[in-house]
This record gives structure tokens, sequence and C-alpha cells, in this order.
């Protein structure tokens, strides 16, 4: 791993497709820190989680700025696709570093399972790079993803300062754009309770009925103090380290020299 001082290998991702401002913000202010190589879905794959395509071939197109200079490459695919395009084929070698984002919309307590910018950070770490999703609660006010992205930047350089190294992975959500600024950094941990969950019955013009999902997510979430929802709502930028390791280690040590038996 370099040291923090020098310039990195930069790959950025995200869900919201490639052309999606958020994504060139945070692009623009990671060249801060080194070179960077975009890798993003041709077209907005949110809610995708993890999903990998492999029963069809993945078209890539190379991407322009208005100045006719590279700007990326377009997968059409899903974020976790992009990630992996960008590190086996795009980055001419391992990147030092991964980001995902900058996502429209906060993803925090159960939406990290089902989102795509979170997953583009997950199948980066399992690279063995370290990778962090930046996501932005939208609000009243239109969002400012350059002044996000330059926070972002600080708060990526000080994780890797901080971990020394490590590959890790982590989440940081920013709340709404507003007059007021972000009352500070808080260390949070991923909320996994919901009080509640819905689903909106409408009827189309004929009469038939159909369905939304995910109205509002952050109010079906039980606000518990020190999760990144109840942080996140009380306006501070939330930083949560993850794992994708889904093993249930308590009942794995409890069950540790259990005799199975096959008879029925």
């Amino acid at each position: 791993m370099r040291p923090v001082s020098e310039r990195l290998k930069i790959l950025v991702a995200n869900d919201d497709g490639i052309h999606a401002p958020g994504l060139k913000a945070l692009a623009e202010a990671l060249r801060m820190l080194g070179d960077v190589q975009v890798v993003a879905p041709l077209v907005e794959q949110s809610g995708v989680s993890h999903r990998i395509t492999y029963l069809h071939p993945l078209i890539v197109k190379e991407v322009h700025n208005s100045d006719g200079s590279h700007y990326g490459w377009a997968v059409d695919g899903s974020p976790a696709d992009s990630v992996k395009l960008g590190v086996l084929e795009f980055c001419e070698g391992k990147p030092d570093l991964i980001v995902s984002g900058i996502n429209s919309g906060a993803n925090v307590g159960i939406n990290v399972l089902y989102s795509g910018t979170v997953a583009a950070a997950i199948e980066g770490a399992l690279f063995g790079v370290t990778s962090i999703a930046v996501s932005l609660q939208q609000g009243a006010m239109p969002p400012d993803y350059q002044a996000t992205a330059l926070q972002a930047v600080a708060l990526i350089r000080q994780i890797r300062e901080v971990t020394r190294g490590e590959s890790t992975l982590w989440s940081i959500n920013f709340p709404e754009t507003a007059p007021a600024p972000p009352r500070g950094v808080k260390l949070a941990a991923m909320g996994f309770r919901r009080h509640a969950d819905t689903i909106e019955k409408r009827k189309d013009p004929r009469g038939r009925p159909y369905y939304w999902s995910g109205i509002d997510p952050l109010k079906n979430h039980a606000l518990e103090p020190g999760t990144d929802v109840k942080e996140l709502q009380d306006r501070y930028i939330t930083l949560t380290p993850l794992h994708f390791d889904l093993t249930e280690t308590r009942i794995l040590r409890e069950l540790d020299g259990h005799e199975w038996s096959l008879e029925p």
C-alpha cells in the first residue's frame, strides 16, 4: 500500500449512471488525491444491490468530456459489474482506492443491503482494496455535490490515515443540503431495526392496481442512538465501517463440536 502522501490510482463508480452530477463532482474532487478512472453504469441502477451480469455479454463504451478528452467508461450492467471491469480491465493494474458515489439519496439502515452504491464499494473490497461509498440525502434544496465531494475527499484522506494502509470498507452519508452546514461528523453503526415497512397501492386511469415500494425509507427505521439513521436525521455526517462476511459467528461458536445426524 502506498503512503497516504503519494498520489493514488483511484477507481470511481456509482449506481446513478455515468452522467450523474454526483459522480462528476466526486471524480473531479478525487483528483486532489491521485489519478482517477471512472467506470460506471450506462443508466441508473439504483436498488440493484450486488447484482452481477453473467447471462449475457457486458457492452462498454467510452465517454468523452465536451472537449473530446476521456471521461470514463460506461458499462451496460450493474455497479458491481462496473467495479469488476474497472479493476480487471480499465485501471491498468490494481487501484489503491475505490470510491462509489456521490449517490442521490442516503444509504443508511437496511437500505445498505439494497444499495447499488454500497454494492460497488463491496465489490471493490472483495478485491482487497479500500472502498468507500458516498451518499447525499436529498431534501428541499438542490443538492450541492461539489461541496459534498470536497468534504468527502477530506474524510477519505483521514480514513486512509487512521487505518494505516489496511484495506477497509466504509459508507459515508451526508445530510441534505441546507442553509446551515452539517453539525459535525460521527462514527455510527448501521441501523438494522425498522418499525414499519410500507407498500403504497394506487390505481391507474383504467382502475388497475399498481404499487410503489420504498416511498420514505428513512421514516420506516427505528431511530436508535448511535446508528447512521439517527445521526443522519440529526444532521450529522455519518461514517460507518462495514464488512461483507455474513456469518453469524455467535451461533458458529455455540455449535462448535455439535454432532449432526442424517438419521430421519
